[in-house]
């Protein structure tokens, strides 16, 4: 199996993940599911390790956090407790601490988004007269119907191509070593977009069965996206990632 090192930018940290999973399962941040906040979790810090990036040993720190907090909310509470009055008190919440964390991680994320949009602004304030950007306007309208596609939403799509070779494909008998260079499969991607001229379904890229083409078209999608050399779009939560190439955007 082919070793490959690659970090990426994207990922935040653990709190950006959690909260990234909290957004998309539409779970209210002040009573999170432990359980199934850590399942989907788990799952995710899984596919970073099938993809053989560099996860952190934060995002490994968090996960052992939420099996610990996991366990002590299936602890039953003591029988005495039960029989006296006086320690009906209400029990502190062991997701109190975590949930004071992402709370917080949000208000600065959320802050740090804002300052971003008006710098962005700021940067396109110019001294001249006003002009007709209406055409402009609907364009940019029907552009921000997709939702805006993040790199964990990239991995939950890779999370469904891992299913779908396992459960349609035996797994190989024989392994053979095959160097792969992600330069040969972003050129190989982009010929693809270039050839079609129009947005194409991001499970069509992954045509080989083996987990190093797998890997490698998925880093290479990685890759062409922090480069702004393709754009994704997805039409609503768990629909299908489409991805589209920057020429055939500026072309249109």
């Amino acid at each position: 199996m082919l070793e490959y090192q690659v970090k990426i930018d994207s990922f935040e940290g653990p709190l950006d993940l959690l909260l990234h999973l909290i957004n998309r399962l539409e779970i209210d941040i002040y009573d999170i599911p432990v359980a199934k906040i850590t399942e989907q979790y788990l799952l995710y810090v899984h596919t970073m390790r099938e993809l053989e990036l560099d996860v952190a040993s934060e995002y490994l720190v968090m996960a052992a956090t939420l099996l610990s907090i996991k366990s002590r909310m299936l602890l039953p509470k003591q029988e005495e407790e039960l029989f006296d009055e006086d320690l009906l008190e209400e029990e502190e919440d062991p997701r109190e601490e975590l949930i004071g964390k992402l709370i917080e991680y949000r208000k600065y994320k959320n802050a740090a988004q804002e300052l971003k949009e008006r710098e962005e602004e700021r940067q396109n304030a110019f001294t001249k007269p006003p002009s007709d950007l209406s055409e402009f306007a609907k364009e940019s309208e029907a552009k921000d119907t997709n939702l805006h596609v993040t790199v964990y939403d990239m991995l939950g799509a890779f999370q469904k191509v891992l299913n779908r070779k396992k459960i349609t494909k035996p797994a190989p008998s024989k392994i053979t070593r095959q160097e792969i260079p992600i330069e040969d499969k972003m050129n190989e991607i982009m010929n693809q977009l270039r050839k079609t001229k129009k947005r194409t379904n991001f499970m069509t890229l992954f045509q080989h069965d083996q987990k190093e083409h797998l890997v490698v078209t998925f880093l290479a999608v990685l890759e062409l996206m922090k480069n702004h050399q393709i754009m994704l779009e997805q039409e609503g939560n768990f629909e299908d990632i489409y991805i589209i190439g920057s020429e055939t955007i500026h072309d249109a």
